[in-house]
């Protein structure tokens, strides 16, 4: 895809101010709970940086997975790829899954599955985008910063073949 443009979807000033909201939502809900958080790599680190700053909890735990789904391509191939799983044993444990965008939830219906697996106490999922158009698989954001119906967005750690993500704010690419 040649990008002729990129058009702003969410400000700077706006996520930071939906970062400070769900990091107060998260810290509602667990209370003094120890929570371990996974970064899916490496579209939500920005993301996953910013929230976990926000949040008051003294007893969080931070890890890192890496999945693949879209490779150099702008649309998902529905097979997922596990390159780096956690370090941090996740059995009686509350998880939250931080990722940048959902959309036909393949992706996150394959880790939430793993995590199942794997005994985790709770298992919650923070996104940054929630395309709920695009649902494939029935999976619930529960902690959504923002929802978009259409576009092909790029920036706060969102790429187009690894290029974008260092954008301080979230665009439409508008192709030639």
């Amino acid at each position: 895809m040649k990008v002729k443009e990129l058009k702003i979807v969410f400000s700077e000033e706006q996520i930071r101010r939906r970062v400070a909201e769900l990091a107060a939502e998260i810290d509602a809900l667990y209370g003094d709970e120890p929570l371990v958080a996974v970064c899916v790599l490496k579209g939500a680190c920005i993301f996953f940086a910013d929230l976990v700053r926000a949040l008051k909890k003294p007893n969080i735990e931070l890890d890192f997975v890496r999945l693949s789904s879209y490779g150099m391509e702008d649309a998902s191939t529905r097979t997922v790829t596990f390159k780096k799983d956690v370090d941090i044993a996740l059995q009686g444990r509350h998880v939250l899954i931080v990722e940048d965008i959902i959309d036909t939830g393949h992706t996150m219906d394959f880790l939430l599955r793993q995590f199942a697996a794997r005994g985790a106490k709770s298992l919650r999922l923070a996104a940054l985008v929630d395309k709920r158009e695009r649902r494939e698989v029935d999976v619930t954001t529960d902690f959504a910063g923002f929802a978009l119906d259409t576009g092909f967005i790029v920036g706060y750690g969102l790429d187009y073949a690894e290029r974008y993500r260092q954008l301080p704010a979230v665009y439409e690419i508008i192709p030639e």
